[in-house]
């Protein structure tokens, strides 16, 4: 007796095989060791500001996000070619129209291949902020959570850059789609960050590009307002790009585009229109650690321990003073090196208002030359310097900017030296050279000695009253502190 036969069971391919597949097959794999590779060829071998000071990308976790997003000018383009190059692959192989017989819905296939990118992209991305992040530790970088939003946007957008490339080849799916859409993100992105006259593009604009401007300061942090827009903006551009990947008539491709632009609508009135919005002082970074009267933020606690001794002692020399300053702090100034008074030179960045330091505190400035592998009697010296003040001037200007380059007067900032050193000179009662200030040493020694030894000749008294003067003018940053030196008032 013949029996039926069971029906043979057609076994569903599991989600993680075909997944697997996909990593194989297409270009995601390749892609994300390529990302890998470009991300830390550019902040690892190439030199640039991203190795230099404070700000480097390997010295706090905030930086290490923030330069990685620096280099999305040249990551977000490779994203959205390799997504272009997978978008005609189905074209390219010439099974378009077979893939459109079969059952499956189109999404499903769509959402394996997005997923491998999505994959792929994001841990090349954080990969090499663990890099950096292990570098930070080992630094002993201040350890926060503050990087996540400029990380996490970060990885958002290589995504969304991915899917746009997807649905755009998919939507076109010409031989030239892939190298026009890379020619046009890196020109687009370029356009807005390097090539353009600031102020040309609005900042909301601007803010739509995935990457960020270079790191200004460690005491700096991205505004919500900032992350936010961005994120509600590559969300629909996300979305508009997986519609277009799985759409297959020309009304659901213009449908596809509806997510581009209510994102866009949503995103630019959100995003901050003055770009000294697109920054603010982290908070928890630059709140104070103090041990009596010396205090440093929580970003430069480590370095306390060494300043404390330094900074008692000369506290208790400034005591000499008619009025004299009660307390060491370190000051605040998210654009390091430009000085503490009316005379700092022009930057193309924002401006970002910072809390006013103190008439009775002593500035301390971690960022200066004169305080990097300092001895004790150096950092006594450095704090001590015109009596007690921050520089109004830099003195060391042995790279700077185009527009600092134009408001900078040597002159001046000579003089400004051999008047802080001859005031350092006073409290110690030796004349030594302030350390991080090797270009205008020489002429400022040169004033410094006949300024010293005039200074000297005067009675106690009259010394005292110069030196106060000398303080507030510093203060201030108003007139010639040699001529103040000298009695003379400003020019």
């Amino acid at each position: 007796m013949n029996r039926e036969a069971p029906a043979r069971q057609v076994r569903t391919p599991r989600k993680g095989r075909i997944l697997r597949v996909e990593l194989r097959r297409s270009a995601a794999l390749p892609a994300g060791v390529l990302l890998l590779f470009v991300a830390f060829a550019f902040l690892q071998l190439v030199s640039g500001p991203w190795w230099e000071g404070a700000e480097s990308w390997t010295a706090q976790f905030t930086s290490t996000a923030w330069w990685q997003r620096f280099s999305m000018v040249l990551l977000w383009p490779l994203a959205v070619t390799a997504g272009a190059v997978h978008g005609i692959r189905d074209r390219r192989s010439g099974t378009s129209e077979l893939l459109a017989t079969t059952p499956r819905p189109g999404w499903h296939r769509a959402t394996r291949s997005a997923g491998a990118f999505a994959l792929t992209l994001s841990a090349a991305y954080v990969l090499v902020f663990l890099y950096g992040g292990v570098r930070v530790l080992a630094n002993d970088g201040y350890v926060h959570l503050g990087w996540l939003p400029v990380l996490a946007v970060g990885v958002l957008a290589l995504v969304a850059g991915a899917l746009l490339g997807m649905g755009v080849a998919r939507a076109v799916p010409s031989a030239l789609t892939p190298p026009v859409l890379a020619l046009g993100s890196l020109t687009a992105v370029l356009a807005v960050h390097v090539t353009v006259t600031p102020g040309m593009v609005p900042n909301r604009i601007v803010l739509l590009s995935p990457a960020l401007s270079q790191v200004y300061s460690t005491f700096l942090t991205v505004t919500w307002r900032v992350h936010a827009g961005q994120t509600v903006w590559l969300l629909g551009l996300a979305a508009t790009g997986f519609l277009l990947l799985v759409a297959r008539r020309p009304r659901a491709r213009l449908l596809a585009l509806g997510p581009i632009a209510l994102g866009a609508a949503v995103a630019v009135p959100l995003l901050p229109a003055d770009s000294a919005r697109n920054y603010a002082l982290d908070k928890a970074s630059t709140a104070l650690v103090c041990e009596g009267r010396v205090c440093v933020t929580t970003l430069h606690e480590p370095r306390l321990a060494a300043l404390k001794g330094p900074g008692e002692e000369a506290l208790r020399l400034l005591g000499r003073l008619p009025d004299p300053p009660s307390a060491v702090r370190e000051s605040v100034d998210p654009w390091p090196g430009e000085g503490n008074g009316g005379t700092k030179a022009t930057r193309s960045a924002p401006v970002v208002a910072t809390p006013a330091v103190p008439a009775d505190v002593v500035p301390v400035d971690f960022e200066t030359p004169a305080l990097d592998g300092a001895t004790n009697e150096e950092y006594t010296r450095a704090l001590l310097a015109g009596a007690g003040t921050a520089p109004c001037l830099d003195a060391d200007m042995s790279d700077p900017a185009e527009e600092r380059a134009r408001a900078y007067d040597r002159t001046k900032a000579v003089r400004e030296l051999a008047a802080r050193t001859v005031a350092a000179a006073w409290f110690t009662g030796d004349l030594e050279p302030l350390r991080g200030a090797a270009p205008l040493r020489a002429d400022a020694e040169a004033l410094a000695g006949p300024a010293w030894d005039a200074l000297r000749a005067l009675p106690p008294d009259v010394q005292r009253e110069r030196m106060a003067a000398l303080r507030t003018a510093s203060l201030s940053c108003d007139g010639d502190l040699l001529d103040v030196l000298k009695g003379g008032g400003p020019r």
